[in-house]
């Protein structure tokens, strides 16, 4: 890693990718976050802890370095998945046997198979906080630095589009907002960020707020 390999955030200033790794590694929270934390119940009913272990899962935050800037490399899932079927996702997936319980291995791995991207153009700045979803899976983002590729191959079973999202407008609080549904007779709040009509919500939207919150912490 190059100490002047540096980015631009706009107005929010510049990061070298040292700077970044050394903010990651001081921000993670071994706590983990999860989709029971986010805050009170909108019936202000505590929620029950969830029960047995979560499946351990990663997903890769990959940057992507363009000429406008840091972009920021998502996917809409395809219609016919099992969990979380049409939403925006980080390209990743649960942990495999191969990967010897290495995470960051899983999430090179998944986003290989995925969308085509080679993890040999990857270099690997650290982690976010692990989030524990009420589906049942444990997901640890890698945060890693990509080499765009010339187009991406994405896997027609589990991706239906591959896109990216300027850092700029992800780094900025502004863009995000809490949103309420009802899930099993219960009120619950979610994060949402909107970006060019699509909606990115739950725990990628999640995972992009700590995210956020990690970047501004530069500075301090």
């Amino acid at each position: 890693m190059e100490q002047h390999d540096v980015f631009s955030l706009g107005a929010a200033g510049v990061l070298t990718l040292a700077d970044l790794a050394d903010l990651l590694a001081a921000g993670h929270d071994p706590r983990g976050r999860s989709d029971f934390m986010l805050g009170q119940p909108a019936d202000g009913r505590p929620d029950p802890a969830p029960t047995g272990s979560p499946t351990p899962a990663a997903v890769l935050v990959a940057l992507m370095r363009r000429a406008s800037g840091l972009t920021v490399l998502l996917t809409q899932r395809t219609a016919h998945l099992a969990h979380h079927p049409g939403q925006i996702a980080f390209p990743g997936g649960r942990l495999d046997p191969g990967d010897d319980g290495d995470l960051v291995a899983c999430a090179l791995r998944e986003t290989e198979e995925e969308v085509g991207l080679s993890p040999e153009g990857v270099v690997v700045l650290g982690r976010l906080d692990d989030y524990v979803t009420g589906t049942g899976f444990v997901i640890t983002p890698v945060v890693g630095m990509a080499r765009p590729p010339q187009s991406y191959m994405p896997d027609p079973f589990e991706v239906a589009e591959v896109f990216e999202v300027p850092l700029e407008f992800l780094a900025d609080p502004a863009n995000y907002r809490l949103a309420r549904r009802e899930v099993a007779g219960r009120e619950r709040q979610y994060w949402v960020i909107e970006w060019e009509q699509r909606l990115i919500w739950g725990a990628t939207a999640g995972i992009l707020v700590n995210f956020a919150e990690i970047l501004a912490r530069r500075g301090r």
